[in-house]
This record gives structure tokens, sequence and C-alpha cells, in this order.
């Protein structure tokens, strides 16, 4: 601050944001030295800060609303029979198979799955079973085997690995067999001793072969089983135990329909594979057992959208069918009233569910039974007289099973015991750590309600009890959303603090360091006081931390927690060590004229304006195209008057804010068109060929000296270009060679995977060696990364990418224009009026208030070059198919790689767009960028509290999802930031020199 103080004095000053000036001398030469290597430390300090600070606000999400619902210490309830309805019990579900793809026709009238349909008329009951978002396949399968909604926290482990282990059907059998997918079976059995499990390599999930024959292959493993045990003695003894459970897992249709849909012939075959082996499985087990005491169970873990992706709460992707049948199941009954009977009353995807059975399924006069997706972990557990699962949070459907009225009750009393143990369990654990610990009050008296339920079922007063035991089951669900919950308001308020006060150092920060305003409050300011009262507050601030870690150590409080308060608490403390900076802020305000608020207030109503809009548009796109409509309009009418109008200029500018419009209004599943990204590639090499002719034929001008300044040798950029252009027509040509061999022959040809590779690979290096003027590298990186974005398009995204590119070089050209219609004024005014703004560097002058475009329109650049092609704030909205050119063999790492790659493509184009501009235009690109932090937290905290608790969970997911996603955005920018400078840091323009006039265009 004394640095700052001291060559403040030395400058004029003229407001916030505002302009100044320097005297050239060796004192202030020193100063501006010193001052620059403070400068550096303090904002690496706030990057480091920064990232530190987004990364951990980033995960109270998962404290507030995805927490875990795991306890332990639980003591499991088996149901109180004197023979449970089945033996053994058969699990098949088939991944990623939609219910109407199960239950509707083919084209020919006939359905797909006849032997389920025969079950369904005449042996079993039937539903469709509700998943809960994420719609993934290990989400899926928790909830149907372990009875409770996945913890997210799983996500970071890939969906494969158990971060907090528990229990499930599987845990509680005698046995379990289990033959499927690498990524599934693993999960439940790896760890489980009493298993005999068995799963194919990931090789065998080819995206690009029809993936039927893993379904065939569980099938084969279990027969097989079978089979040996007529040779082993001991294992046909095992086969012969009760509470066994055979679990197959079918994993085909998910396979098929990411690689061709699920309206495609090969996902609609696999329902007809996947029915069969359900009547091969069938008939085998009858003949093998001949005593009719097995029990099967038909499911999906999720749906799947019509564009072959799931994860999100579209109806597709949470219907999925339920068919059970066999020992302990009810026979069909006929539908009355409406088409189906619901045994429970909500379901966790909260969509329509009084809807009629559609016409065409056909089974409009048998009765349906939905259910959530954790219903099936008690009703699977209650078939064989096993407890539940001490996790589960399913209700036992009762329209499944065939009990009578004693043993209903005594099912559903077992449940809601297990339930209520959750309840207690969480209680104790809460209060025996809460200093002011506020109970449940709803339970507090559940020991006499549970005394009630068991005399009534002495006194055989089954219908009072099941009533009972069912308003007991209600509210312990409700008690466990309250402590699930239970710190809420807590970590709301420090998270909300926490950003407030990251905010409030950023601004400070700009104001103090980027602005003249430190130098004009230092004449009237005594910092030798303020450095004695600035030690005060930390200690204050010290002791207030350690209070609050003292707090959390005795409430044994998660470790997040004390981040979450430590980072507020350092945060505020910082704010007030600056108290007399604020001070000084107030009364410096206060002394402003009238037209200096209207300035100010104006360029504070567009930001919140721009903020907000990006805000909407992450759930309506098309405001965009309005913004980009008006954006043309208003920059040509700008340009008009700061350039001649005989200029093409303006009507470029126009022109290419209006084509980037017509993208948000396309849809968001991109459909495919091969033919499109070919003819992109084309467009691409005319846009660089203009680029060039343009820097050609601009030398001289001093219009475009800025721009096309360049210390280069001409001969050997010329070679680069030709490479570049060659590339991208490689590239081109690739995309339709090697999609038509895909698609002919079903299969990556390794010849084409290689050069695809090599292509992209190579292409992203050249632009290094390219000239350093800013239109020749930015045109050389636009180039550079055009070949494997080519390759990872498959529909018009490869459009946008030139579209994006072309507003980008409008962008510069209108930073241009108004940069040197400034100069020409300053010079009109006084011939050093432009040195008297190099005071912050060598090269570099104080922002303005006209600055603060600057961050905004990067803002919105930004956020369009992630919502230009798609919503990708939903999960699934990531086309898969995309990877198709590099690698078909499943692996879901790389593949996820490939396409943030691609998603960040568009992003590194805008970063090294705002990086030129910041050297054209002479101001502090640090400044700049934390100025584009500071706005980007206000969409943050605002996203933070447009979350939902309440309401579907497809719209609960999608506000986290934007809370999400804003958070990284601030972290990534910082990354690519640091990314983009390999390319831009070299980017030279025209040394400082005043101009007389505009020469005419």
């Amino acid at each position: 601050m004394f640095l700052v103080g001291e060559l403040g004095r030395s400058m004029r000053s003229d407001g916030i944001l505002g302009v100044g000036g320097s005297d050239q001398s060796r004192a202030t030469a020193v100063v501006v030295a010193s001052r620059r290597r403070w400068l550096k430390r303090r904002e690496t300090w706030l990057v480091v800060l920064g990232v530190a600070l987004h990364a951990v606000y980033m995960l109270s999400i998962f404290d507030i609303y995805f927490k875990t619902p795991i306890v332990h210490g639980m003591d499991p309830v088996p149901p109180r029979f004197s023979e449970p309805p089945a033996k053994r019990l058969v699990l098949l579900i088939s991944d990623g198979l939609r219910a109407d793809k199960f239950f509707e026709p083919d084209e020919e009238g006939k359905y797909r799955a006849p032997f389920l349909r025969n079950i369904i008329k005449n042996q079993g009951r039937w539903g469709v079973s509700h998943a809960r978002p994420p719609t993934e396949s290990r989400p899926g399968h928790v909830a149907i085997i372990a009875g409770f909604y996945e913890d997210p926290s799983a996500v970071t482990k890939g969906w494969k690995a158990n971060p907090v282990e528990f229990d499930s059907v599987f845990n509680q059998s005698r046995h379990t067999f289990a033959f499927g997918s690498p990524d599934i079976i693993p999960i439940f059995c790896s760890a489980l001793p009493h298993s005999t499990w068995n799963s194919y390599p990931h090789e065998y999930e080819d995206f690009a072969t029809d993936a039927s024959f893993l379904d065939e292959w569980s099938f084969d493993q279990f027969e097989g089983l079978l089979n040996r045990s007529h040779a082993d003695p001991k294992l046909k003894e095992l086969l012969h135990q009760d509470k066994l459970v055979v679990f197959l897992h079918l994993l085909g249709c998910d396979s098929n329909g990411h690689a061709h849909r699920p309206y495609s012939s090969i996902y609609l075959n696999n329902v007809k594979v996947v029915d069969k082996i359900a009547e091969r499985v069938y008939h085998l087990l009858e003949d093998y057992y001949r005593d009719n005491r097995t029990s099967y169970i038909f499911t999906a873990d999720h749906g799947m959208s019509d564009k072959g992706s799931h994860g999100d709460g579209h109806p597709t992707n949470t219907d999925t069918p339920l068919v059970a049948w066999g020992a302990g199941i009810q026979y069909p009954k006929p539908a009355s009233g409406n088409s189906h009977s619901d045994s429970v009353t909500t379901f966790v995807d909260k969509h329509a569910h009084d809807m009629p059975t559609p016409y065409d399924w056909g089974l409009r006069r048998v009765e349906r039974v939905d259910v959530n997706q954790a219903d099936i972990a008690p009703l699977m557990s209650t078939l064989l007289g096993l407890p539940c699962p001490v996790n589960s949070v399913g209700n036992l459907p009762l329209g499944y099973m065939k009990l009578n009225e004693a043993e209903e009750v005594e099912a559903v009393v077992a449940n809601t015991k297990q339930i209520l143990n959750q309840l207690l369990r969480k209680s104790y654990i809460k209060s025996s750590n809460s200093l002011f610990f506020k109970p449940f009050k709803p339970l507090v008296h559940h020991s006499f309600s549970l005394s009630q339920i068991d005399e009534l079922i002495s006194a055989k007063s089954y219908e009072a009890a099941m009533k009972l035991a069912v308003d007991l089951r209600n509210l312990s669900l409700e008690g466990l959303h309250y402590f699930q919950t239970y710190d809420w308001l807590m970590l709301m308020t420090v998270i909300t603090l926490g950003y407030t006060g990251w905010m409030i150092v950023l601004a400070l920060h700009v104001l103090q360091c980027y602005s003249s305003l430190s130098g004009d409050l230092s004449k009237k300011e005594h910092l030798s006081v303020q450095k004695k009262d600035s030690g005060k507050v930390y200690i204050s601030g010290c002791l207030l931390m350690a209070i609050l870690s003292v707090l959390n150590l005795v409430e044994h409080s998660p470790p997040l927690y004390h981040a979450y308060i430590g980072m507020t608490v350092f945060l505020w403390t910082q704010i007030f060590s600056e108290y007399r900076l604020i001070r000084g802020l107030w009364k410096y305000l206060r002394e402003r004229r009238a037209d200096y608020f209207i300035k100010l207030l104006f360029a504070a109503a567009v930001a919140v304006v721009i903020v907000e809009l990006l805000v909407h548009s992450f759930t309506e796109r098309k405001l965009y195209t309005w913004f980009f409509l008006i954006a043309g309009v208003v920059a040509s009418i700008l340009l008009h008057f700061s350039i001649p109008w005989r200029s093409g200029i303006p009507v470029f500018v126009c022109i290419s804010c209006w084509f980037l419009s017509v993208f948000t209004l396309m849809p968001a599943e991109i459909p495919d068109n091969n033919n499109l990204v070919v003819t992109s590639g084309a467009i691409i090499i005319v846009i660089s060929l203009a680029a060039k002719w343009l820097g050609t034929h601009a030398e001289g001008n001093k219009f475009w000296q800025s721009i096309t300044f360049h210390e280069s040798r001409t001969q050997m950029c010329s070679m680069l270009y030709c490479i570049q252009i060659f590339l991208v027509g490689v590239s081109s040509v690739m995309v339709f060679l090697s999609t038509k061999h895909r698609t002919q022959n079903q299969e990556l040809h390794s010849s084409h995977q290689f050069i695809n590779w090599l292509v992209a690979g190579s292409s992203m290096v050249l632009p290094l060696f390219s000239a350093n003027g800013i239109l020749s590298r930015l045109s050389s990186i636009f180039l550079g990364f055009a070949p494997p974005f080519l390759l990872l398009s498959i529909g018009y995204e490869a459009v946008f990418y030139s579209a994006l590119a072309v507003v980008l070089m409008a962008w510069i050209l209108f930073e241009n224009a108004s940069h040197h219609s400034s100069k020409v004024k300053e010079s009109s005014l006084s011939e050093n009026n432009t040195e008297e703004h190099i005071t912050i560097g060598s090269d570099e002058r104080y922002l303005q208030l006209s600055d603060v475009r600057i961050p905004l329109v990067f803002m919105v650049l930004f956020n369009v070059a992630f919502f230009g092609t798609g919503n990708f704030a939903s999960i699934a909205s990531f086309e898969i198919s995309s990877v198709y050119r590099f690698i078909t063999i499943f692996s879901p790492f790389l593949m996820a790689a490939l396409l943030i790659f691609k998603l960040f493509i568009p992003f590194m184009l805008v970063i090294c767009a705002f990086s030129a501009i910041t050297k054209l235009v002479r101001v502090p690109r640090l400044g700049c960028y934390f100025l584009v932090i500071l706005f980007s937290d206000i969409m943050t905290i605002h996203f933070f509290f447009l979350v939902k608790n309440t309401g579907s969970w497809m719209e609960i997911g999608n506000s986290i999802s934007h809370f999400g996603i804003v958070s990284a955005q601030v972290v990534f920018v910082l990354l690519l930031f640091a990314l983009t400078n390999l390319y831009t840091r070299s980017i030279r323009i025209k040394p400082l020199s005043t101009s007389p006039s505009l020469k005419t265009l």
C-alpha cells in the first residue's frame, strides 16, 4: 500500500477507474519497479486464493445437497415370517432399457418382449420403476440392490468404487451369483466373501459393434455354472441352499443405445435378445430346481434419451420397466379405474404418474403397479425373508407380493423399523456431537408408536396396525430428510458471506492497484497508522477463527466445515484490514458531482443487465440470439462514428454478430451431418485466406498497424501458413473417410485413427511458430485448433467454430477502432497525452470506467462458447459419437477427456482474443481478468440462491449443475488463461506513437 501511495503522489487522478499521469523522474522509475514486484506477488497470491476458494466452496454443494445418506451401526430387522415366500431370487437388469421401447409394439404390430408380456398377463405383476437423477448405471444399480439413492461423491471415483461402504441385498443373502459388466459387478461383489462372480474385459465394450453379445455372455456364464454343478457336489449343495440371489447384468441395450440410438434396429433387436434371455433363464432354473420356489425380477437401471444418452431427469431416462413373477409374487389383476395402481403416493422423479397406460402398450386391462427404484430392494429382501438393507429408504410395494394380512403387516413393520433405525442412528450421532441439538420433534415419542403397533398386531387389528406403521415409516423418511439438511442454514450463510467477501477483496484490489484512486487517497491518509491498526484486525481475525475452529472440533464437524468457515473469516479479516481505504473511498464518492454518479450508475446498470442475461441464458439459450442481433446494430452504429462510413468494418461486425446469433436457435441435440462438417473445413480455409489477404494489403495503413504489426520472417510464416491450410484440408478429408468406413464396416480403421491423432496433435503446436502480430497469431491459432475440432464434430457445431472466430475478429476490430479514435482525440489535445496513460507498466495504462466493457464482452463470448452448440448444463448433452474418429473401444476417461477438450477449444479462442485485446488497448490483462472473476462470482452467488431443494429432481439437478458450472468456470478460465498464454505472450503491437490524423480506409 505504501508503494501504491508513493506512486499515486506522482500521478494525476480523476476518479474510480480513472486516468492518471506520472512525472518522468528517476525516483518514480524506482517506485514503479518496486511496485511491479509487489503487484506480481499480490496477483499470484490472489490467483492461488481464487482457485482454492472456488475449489473448496464448490464442494459445499455436496455437504448441503449431496451429503452421503449412509450411516453405520444399525441392526438389521428381518421380517417375522414362519417361512419366506421364496427360496431364491433371480434379478435381471437390462442396462439402459427404456420403458416405452420395452412395452410398445414394433412397426409390424408385434411386441418385442413376447415372453415377458405373457408373464405380465398370466403369471406376475408389472409396472414402471421410476429412477432418480443422476440416471447413470452405478446410481441405478445401487438404488435397486441397496435401496438408497447413490452418494453423488461416487462420481469422483468414476462410478466404480464405493466412497462409503454400504449394505445391500447381496450382503444379506446366503450367497450371490453375479455375471456381467466390469463396471457394475465388482461394485457389489468384489469385497463380498459369499459371492461367485465374473465379468468380461473392458475391451468387449466396443461401440462400433452390436453389443447384444454381452448379454449372451452373461447368460452363458450362468448356464455354465449350473452345468458344472452336476459334476461338483459342493457347488450343487450351495445352489440348493436358501436365500440365494442370482444377478445377471445385461449391458447390451446401454451400449447399443449410445452407439446407435434407442430407435435403431440394433437397439430394438436387443430388447428381443433380453426377453429371450429372461425366457431361457426361467426355463433353465425351473428345470433345474423343479420346486416353484424361485422369484424373478426384471427391470432396468435407467432409460435412454432419443440421442443415445442418459443422466438427467427426462422421463425417457427415469422410466424403466419392472416385471416380477414366481414364488411370492401375486398373479395379474384386472385394472380398475385408471389403468394402474400406485403403491406409494409420490415418486422420486416427480413426473405425472396418473396418466393412463398408452394404448399401444396393450396392457390397459392389466393392473399396473408403479414403484420408486429404491422400492425394489425391500421387495427382493422380503421375498427371501431377509432384512432390508440397513441403508434402504425404499417402501415395500405390497402390490407385488402374495402374502396374507398378518404377513403383510409384519413385512411393513420390518421395513418401517429399518428406516426408523437409520433416523435414530443419525439423531444419536448429531446429538452426541452438537452443542445446541434440535431433535426431530414428531418422532420424539417413537417408542410409544412401536408399542401401539405391537399391541394392534397382537389383537389382530391388522388394518389399524398397517396404517400406524405406514404413518411411522413416512415420518421416519421425513426425519431422515431433516437430519440430512440439518446443517443447511449454517453452511448457506457461511458460503454466502465467503463469496461476498471474495468479491469485495477483488473490488478493493482492482481499485487499489489498477486505478488511479489510491494516489488521490494517499495524499490524505497516514499509512503507518493503518499498518498498526491492521495488526489489531488480524489478531482479532485469528482469535475468531480459533474460537470457531474449537467449536467445530467439539462438534466433530467434517474437515471441509473448517475450510468453509476459515476462508470466510480470512476474507473478511482482509476486508477490515483495509477499512481506511474503504473509508477514504466513501469520502471520495461523497465529494463527486452528479454527472459522475450518472456515469457510474449507467455502467453498473449495463453490467447488471448483462450478468442477469447470462444467468437466465442457462435456461434460455435464445437470449443470446437477441443479444447478438442488438449488439450487431449498436456496434455498427458506434463504428460509423469512429471510422469513415465507406469502410466495410461496420457492416462486417453487424453481419458476423447476426450470423452467430443463429446458432443459439438450433436444437441442443446436434443432428449428425457429416457433409456439413466437411464443408466447414472449406469455410475455415476461406476465412483464413481473407485474414491473410487483409494482413498483406493493410500494411502501412495507420488504422491497421496495431493488429498487423509483427516482427517475423515472411518466408517462414508463409510456409507455416500453407502447412496449416493443408492440415485443415486433411482433417476435412479424414472426417469423410473415417466416418464412411466406420459406418460401412462397423469399426474404426487403424490407419485412419493414426492419421486423425497425428493431424490433431501436430496442428496445435504450429501456432507457436507463427508471426507475432495480433492478426497473424490469432489466425494461426484459429487454423491450429480447427483440425481437432473438425475431427470431434458431428454437425453444425463445426460451422459454429468459424462463426465464433469471425465474431472475435469483429470484437478486435471494434476495440481497435475505439482505441485508434481515442488516440486521435488525445493527440489533438496534447502531444504527450498518450504517454500520460502509461503508468502501470512500460506498455500499460490505468483502467478507465469505459474499460469495463472488455470483461463484460468477454464473459458473454465465453458463455456463448459454452452454450452455443448445446446445453452443457445437462449431463446428457455430451454427444459420445463425437469421439468415434479417435476411439470406439469403450474407455470412459479417454472419451470424457476428448469431449472436454472439444468443449475447451472455443474457450481458448475467446481467451486468446481477450489477451490480444488487452495488449491492443494497453490495459493490464490481469486487471481485466480480476473484473471477469468479480462479475462471474456475482453469477455464482446468484445461482447459489437459485439452487432448489424442492420440486422435481430434474429441476434440482439442473439448478445444482448451473451453480457448479459457473463455479468451475472461474477455475477453468484461470487454467485456460495460463495455457493460452503460451500462444499469446509473444504477441507484439506497434510501439506507442502519436497519430495526427486518421488515415482514410
